[in-house]
Parts: C-alpha cells; structure tokens; sequence
C-alpha cells in the first residue's frame, strides 16, 4: 500500500447516499486504496456531490497543492465532477486504465489590507452591503486605471469563467489559459462616470488594487467561490494569481469545450 493510494472522501452523509458510497468505498478497496478519516493524510480528495461541493472540499482542506481532487457527482456531471456515483462502471473503468489525466487549475490569491489572505478557484467577488452605488479605484499593476461605480466586481480563473462570470455576460475562457478576467456587476455609465464597460482579461503575471472609495460603504460583502466572507471594514484588495494551483484528476474524454457544450448549447 503505498501512500499515493490513500484517500478521504469529502461528502455530507444521508440516507439516499450510503449505498452508494458504500458501493464506492468496496471499489477503492478492490483496487488498492486505502480510506482515511483525515483529509491532512491523504493524497486523493473526493469530492462526492455538485461542484459546490467541490468547491467547498477544496476550501475545508486548504486549497492542497500537493494532493490530487477527484470530483464525484450525485446525479449530473458538472464542470468539475467528471465522474458520478450513477455509473461506478466508468469510475472502475477510469482505476484500470488509462483513460484519465492530471489538470491543474490556476488559483486566486486575495488579500485584504496586506493582512487578512486567502484562496479562490472560481472567483472572488466584490459587492455593495447597501443599497447605494459602491465606488472602487482599479489599479492594474500600480497603474491606476479607472474608477468603478456600480454594484460591484467579480474577478474570476479561466475555469470559474463559466460560473458567476458568465451570468455577468463575461468571456469564456479556456483552463489552458492562465490568467484571471475582471467583470463588472451594473457599472454606471454616463456623462459623469465611465467605466470600461467590458470584461477584462489580464495575464497570470498582473496584478490587481481595488481601493475601496470611503463614503460610508466600506463595509462590502466579500464571496470567496460560494462562500461569503465575514470582514467588517477594508480599504484596499489586492488580488493575483497565487503560486500554488489545484490538480485534479478529469477524463480524457470528457475536455473542458465538451462540458461547455453540453452545459449551454
């Protein structure tokens, strides 16, 4: 048994969902895979759900560069589950042969005041708390570039570009891409306020300056992938693409223009 085979399954238990996993777990044995009960000793972390259940598996367990993520959906495939507990024949198929790959996914470093950091594979998100226009000076690699006014941003990868960013009207950006695409949530556009308009698509070696305007709305709701996060004030974020990134087992069949195709066409 060799530690490249121990795995923690990442799931919430039900009813509807013990067979199946049970099924699963007498498969990972059948082939060599040891099961652990702490995700900090494994090397192969499945996801078992939607990919918000992936998402959140990736988040629990620290965003892990030196492990391998396997999602697994509970009904349909999603962008990031590319196996499912309905078809355990494919999922035994993909443990004998040679049908699967390795990709790895850029991820978002975000900081908060030069203090407060953490991690996103989809997106970050920027947003007014209040019922009033919010206001941010853009800076790309110190360079300021312009003042936002509006609802809010959302800086997204390449593999979140399908998520909240596309629902923004953003480009879909192919994972083999490395960079990250800044969105606009409601820009106010007129004679006295201008914005690009558009999204933005910057290299993975730039970085961003969201300075928050303070006129009494500095207090904005932060979304970290599909979580909210709980920070009372701030002033400046600076976000980039972090040095780490996220690999995750995918099948060869199944490429990213395939699951855009059968998502939104």
């Amino acid at each position: 048994m060799t530690d490249r085979r121990k795995v923690y399954l990442h799931f919430k238990p039900s009813e509807k969902l013990d067979s199946k996993i049970e099924q699963l777990r007498t498969l990972g044995r059948k082939y060599g895979f040891e099961l652990v009960s702490d995700a900090k000793e494994a090397n192969i972390i499945a996801s078992i759900g939607g990919d918000g259940s992936f998402l959140q598996a990736i988040r629990k367990t620290d965003f892990r560069d030196d492990c391998l993520y396997v999602g697994i959906n509970d009904g349909h495939l999603g962008f990031y589950t590319d196996f499912s507990l309905e078809d355990m024949g494919r999922i035994e198929y993909a443990m004998q042969s040679n049908i699967v790959e390795v990709l790895r996914y850029p991820v978002l470093e975000v900081s908060v005041d030069g203090m407060k950091t953490f991690h996103c594979l989809n997106e970050c998100s920027i947003r007014s708390n209040i019922i009033k226009t919010f206001a941010l000076d853009v800076y790309v690699d110190d360079l300021y570039f312009e003042t936002f006014r509006g609802d809010g941003m959302v800086i997204s990868t390449p593999t979140g570009s399908t998520a909240y960013n596309k629902s923004l009207k953003g480009a879909v950006v192919d994972p083999r891409l490395k960079g990250m695409q800044l969105t606009e949530i409601a820009s106010l556009n007129n004679n006295e306020y201008r914005t690009l308009g558009s999204p933005l698509l910057l290299s993975g070696d730039r970085q961003l300056l969201l300075k928050v305007i303070q006129d009494g709305n500095d207090h904005p709701i932060i979304g970290a992938d599909n979580e909210a996060l709980s920070i009372r004030h701030c002033h400046e974020i600076g976000i980039k693409l972090a040095n780490k990134q996220i690999k995750t087992l995918k099948m060869k069949d199944n490429s990213f223009l395939h699951k855009v195709k059968r998502s939104f066409l």
